[in-house]
């Protein structure tokens, strides 16, 4: 049988490179996207910046060339901002909606012909508890996200007569290398002692987090499934009850709970 071919973004680090080893592992013709040079996998590498529109177009179109068909497209590029709104550098908020939100519009909109041509196809984007709720100090990383969700739900009404179905996956916090590669800037000021405390509980959250292994099956699983759901959350059960709270709970209670947590308050 031929192998059903995926395009994986952000497939060199994080949860994009566990998603990519562990489908490739499972049978999928895996294509792994990523801005830099990959070594030492099974899968196929592909050269692609999501920033840019012309390296979608190319790498997408390498990718039918060469593969004749592509059948699910996961979207994990990605990278997070933290700092005060106040003092955080409008160029460096452009850069993270950049990459975060319409890297995955660029590919969605290059992907989408192939899918439909199929008759059925699989979108899967990589979405983010911080899509949910907005974190303290990390407000433009939540702000793209944010964008992702409206965005997604939003295109799933359009393409769903051409059996193409999209699922937005919620993780909360995970072992990566996404701690490290955090752009922040706190430069003092009023801010300083509170972005520092909130951002460092995350990033002890985020050290002491699960295996990303965990978001690269349930992501074989939606792949698999018949009627995957449009959203689904992934973490410890204290993050994915978070997130039926913030859909449930008057808001004020929510806050005063998330607060808390977010800001040791």
């Amino acid at each position: 049988m031929t192998k059903k071919v995926i395009l994986i973004t952000g497939a060199s680090v994080g949860i994009g490179r566990a998603c990519a080893d562990h489908l490739h592992h499972e049978g999928w013709d895996v294509v792994g996207a990523s801005r830099g040079d990959v070594e030492d996998v099974g899968w196929h590498v592909l050269r692609m910046d999501v920033d840019d529109d012309a390296s979608v177009a190319e790498g997408v179109a390498r990718t039918l060339h060469e593969r004749g068909r592509l059948d699910a497209v996961l979207t994990c590029a990605g990278w997070g901002l933290a700092g005060p709104v106040e003092t955080t550098p409008i160029d460096d908020a452009k850069a993270q909606v950049e990459t975060n939100f319409w890297g995955v519009v660029r590919v969605v909109q290059a992907t989408l012909p192939a899918l439909r041509s199929n008759g059925a196809g699989r979108l899967i984007l990589m979405s983010s508890i911080g899509g949910l709720l907005g974190i303290p100090f990390q407000a433009f990383y939540s702000a793209s996200k944010f964008a992702l969700e409206g965005y997604g739900e939003s295109l799933a009404y359009e393409i769903a007569p051409f059996n193409v179905a999209v699922t937005l996956v919620e993780p909360g916090n995970y072992k990566t290398d996404f701690t490290a590669r955090r752009r922040k800037y706190n430069a003092g000021g009023p801010y300083a002692t509170a972005c520092t405390k909130s951002v460092s509980r995350m990033e002890r959250a985020e050290i002491n987090g699960a295996n990303p292994h965990d978001v690269a099956e349930l992501v074989e699983k939606l792949l698999h499934s018949s009627s995957p759901p449009r959203r689904v959350t992934v973490g410890t059960r204290g993050e994915r009850m978070g997130a039926v709270r913030r859909r449930l709970m008057p808001f004020r209670l929510f806050e005063r709970r998330a607060r808390s947590r977010l800001l040791g308050d």
